[in-house]
């Protein structure tokens, strides 16, 4: 499914990484994610330096130093009360 137009972009950003974030794991001291969500998606937090580039056969992405930092703040800010 394509974003719409009227999407907000920091919004979907920040709840797409809070999502990566909560089914992260380490794999040879890099924080990895399954990359299942749209490609745009992933496009967009790459833009933002929160996951490396999402292109290549790897099935993860890793988040950078910046994007672990902003998913934890994520998390907090849209899914805990």
């Amino acid at each position: 499914m394509a974003l719409p137009d009227d999407a907000d972009l920091d919004k979907v950003a920040e709840l797409a990484l809070a999502v990566l974030s909560l089914a992260s794991f380490t794999d040879h001291g890099q924080v990895r994610a399954w990359k299942g969500l749209d490609w745009d998606v992933l496009d967009l937090l790459h833009q933002r330096g929160w996951i490396l580039d999402p292109k290549g056969k790897a099935k993860s992405v890793v988040l950078t130093e910046d994007g672990q930092r902003s998913a934890e703040a994520s998390v907090k800010r849209h899914l805990l009360r």
